[in-house]
């Protein structure tokens, strides 16, 4: 049975229907096998038919007709010869053996298909067959050959057919086993005793059963032995294609190795049967069939979805009121409708919301309350003993939330964060004014200050900034330009000293304790997880948290608030959860680093499910076109987060600050402006013009610059 579930396996089958006789030791021999065979390939049988030994045709014709009506379409068959020849012929009359249907025949058939004539083999065109294996190159079975097709041709001379089947082998293996025990253990003893005729000794039926036992010996069909009292089974077997009048060898199967084309030394061997080249299936089409069938008027799936979701972004469960279907809505159920669109057929779906836990939710898939579960159900390795999962949709892991409101900007530009860029641009416009105010006073005491236009910018921006580091006053000539230097050196005195506090305050400002899962379980801090989910379990049996310091949460808002009044430390969230709270929340809550992996969100369906491949293969085109991520930018863009004022916004200095000190210091510049514009150019200030005119002004520029020329002499 391990050859059929090889077969199964090899193209992708997951359900299959089983045709047996109904023969106690039938039923007892083989289905133990085959189920554990076909569940370690994640295939199950969906319909066991049992067939009487003796059917009327009536029986016979329902029964396939209840086959045809399921979903199933891979159908093994483990009957007599004569009971297999009525069911394929009735199967041709009901338009079974066609495109779409595979069909799977046992050893119980095919060992003996050389006796069925043309009418039976045509019902059976398609059908894939196991037939044991022997070996035709042994002296000893060269032997009998010959022997046999002698006697054979004499007993029957009118059978056209004269070599031995497998059962002929098989029969001839027994016999010689029952000789040598009665006889003897030697091949040669056995020979003489049987020529010579000697008498048996009389020994009890039990002694002769033991000896048989024992026996052990190379027969025509392999090696002969028994273990516990059953016939060591042969490990290699030949797979048949019927067409035609005949049939086809494609290949060998063998235990523990896989199909191959052949069995000689060398040869190569998979586990899938495709290895073995084209085969002909029902019908005549040469790609494999699907195994089963799409309904024309399919009943919709009766799908649960989890009606009390911690983020409901997820799945949003409205109800319409008494009497009304709810709806569903949610991220989730915006993938599994995107999936659906792009199924080869028509997956008509009814949603039905469910409370309570997750797992007790995946439940019902087994039991067959709902045919799937569509929601952000996370894949885990226990919840395969329920069901299967599909791909997952959603990116894995496990990261821990945290909330502290001190963020800290980028280090690169911490020094610009102590002012506000209003106060920036306020500062180097007053600044450039008092300037322009100094260089317009004293120019005409300082040839210095004189030139072309760009030359008398630079002075402007020089003196500017220069006043907020060093003093100029001692080198002004007008008392105009020194009571403008005198307020503006105190408004920069105050602004260099209020930016030197602020700087120093932000880069003492206290770092975020380090958060990990050790100092939360050492300091005995309490986290928080979903109420409805495994990741209480998970804390407790993976991460080694204390029971008491878990709490377990129901909604998104209640892990903000728990958050931020301090009642938990940390909350563990799946990354998908995560990236949906921090779009609802910036306001100073972060995530650590580390991630823990657990599998993402993915749909539920039952074991074996005929769709679930689809399913898979939709989600990842959905995927790979970009989809996916639309879907999910467009679920974040819902929130509109905007951040708080935090500890480093609170230290930022803006206009409001200084605008006092601003006005006082414009104030007295332009004052100082207004009078020199004044005493320059009012008309009865002539002898004061004349008086400047005779004035020379290199001594202002001696003056002015007395202590740099100073120092300059010094150096020399």
């Amino acid at each position: 049975m391990r050859a059929v579930a090889g077969i199964v396996q090899s193209w992708g089958w997951r359900r299959v229907a089983v045709i047996y006789e109904e023969v106690t030791l039938t039923t007892a021999g083989i289905f133990p096998h085959l189920i554990d065979a076909l569940r370690k390939i994640n295939s199950e049988v969906e319909i066991l038919l049992p067939i009487p030994s003796l059917p009327s045709d009536n029986s016979l014709i329902e029964s396939l007709e209840k086959l045809k009506r399921s979903q199933c379409r891979v159908f093994i068959v483990h009957t007599s010869l004569h009971l297999a020849s009525s069911i394929f012929m009735e199967a041709k009359n009901l338009g079974m053996v066609d495109k779409g249907f595979v069909w799977i025949a046992t050893t119980r058939i095919t060992n003996q298909i050389e006796s069925l004539n043309s009418s039976m083999i045509s019902s059976m065109q398609g059908l894939i067959g196991i037939k044991s294996y022997f070996s035709h190159m042994g002296k000893s079975y060269q032997e009998f050959h010959s022997r046999f097709r002698t006697l054979f041709s004499k007993l029957y001379p009118n059978e056209s057919n004269l070599e031995p089947g497998i059962l002929a082998l098989q029969a001839y293996d027994g016999a010689w086993a029952l000789a040598q025990a009665m006889y003897g253990t030697t091949n040669r003893k056995v020979e003489e005793n049987l020529k010579n005729h000697v008498p048996i000794i009389s020994k009890s039926g039990k002694w002769l059963l033991d000896r048989i036992l024992q026996s052990s010996f190379k027969g025509l069909t392999g090696d002969f032995s028994f273990v516990d009292g059953y016939l060591v089974p042969v490990n290699i077997f030949r797979l048949i294609n019927v067409v035609g009048k005949s049939y086809r060898e494609l290949g060998f199967w063998s235990e523990g190795l896989g199909f191959s084309k052949g069995i000689t030394k060398g040869s190569n061997y998979n586990k899938s049967m495709i290895i073995m080249g084209n085969v002909f299936w029902p019908g005549g089409p040469r790609s494999a069939p699907m195994g089963w069938k799409v309904p024309t008027n399919p009943i919709p799936l009766k799908i649960g979805v989890p009606a009390s979701s911690t983020f409901r972004e997820f799945v949003n469960v409205v109800d319409n009121g008494a009497g009304n279907e709810p709806q569903v809505h949610g991220f989730s159920m915006d993938v599994f409708k995107a999936v659906r669109e792009l199924l080869p057929y028509d997956m008509p779906c009814e949603f039905i919301p469910v409370k309570g836990s997750y797992d007790s939710l995946i439940e019902t898939v087994q039991n067959r309350t709902f045919d799937a579960v569509v929601g952000d159900t996370s894949i885990l390795s226990y919840r395969f003993k329920y069901a299967e999962f599909s791909q997952p949709y959603s990116e894995p892991g496990l990261r821990i939330l945290v909330y502290d409101n001190r963020r800290r900007p980028p280090r690169a530009w911490l020094f610009k964060k102590p002012f506000s860029t209003l106060l920036w641009v306020s500062t180097a416009v007053v600044n450039l004014y008092n300037g322009f105010v100094v260089l317009v006073i004293e120019r005409n005491h300082n040839q210095h200050l004189r030139g072309s236009v760009l030359n008398q910018i630079g002075i402007m921006i020089w003196l500017a900034f220069t006043t907020l580091f060093r003093s100029n006053g001692d080198n002004l000539h007008s008392n105009l330009s020194r009571m403008a230097m005198v307020v503006w050196l105190f408004v920069a005195l105050v602004i260099t000293s209020s930016y030197i506090a602020s700087l120093t305050s932000l880069l003492t400002l206290g770092q975020q304790t380090s958060i990990n899962v050790e100092t939360l379980k050492s300091s005995n801090a309490k986290v928080g997880c979903d109420a409805n989910s495994y990741m209480g379990k998970y804390l407790e049996d993976v991460l080694g948290f204390k029971p008491a310091n878990i709490k377990n949460i129901s909604t998104s808002e209640e892990y903000h608030q728990a958050l931020m009044r301090k009642e938990i430390a940390a909350a563990f969230l799946e990354i998908p959860y995560v990236k949906v709270f921090l779009a609802k929340h910036c306001d100073g809550f972060s995530t650590l680093s580390q991630t823990f992996k657990v599998g993402g969100f993915g749909f539920v369906f039952p074991r074996g499910s005929p769709v679930l491949p689809d399913i898979s293969e939709a989600i990842l085109n959905v995927s790979e076109s970009g989809k996916l991520r639309e879907l999910e930018n467009s679920m974040l863009a819902s929130h509109n987060c905007s951040a708080p004022e935090n500890d480093y916004d609170r230290n930022i200095l803006d206009l409001s600050s200084f605008w006092g000190l601003f006005v006082i210091t414009l104030g007295t510049s332009t004052i100082s402006l207004l009078l020199f514009t004044f005493h320059q150019y009012w008309p009865s200030s002539e002898s004061n013009q004349e008086h400047q005119s005779q004035h020379d002004p290199s001594e202002d520029e001696i003056y002015m610059f007395a202590s740099e020329m100073q120092h300059q002499k010094h150096r020399n």
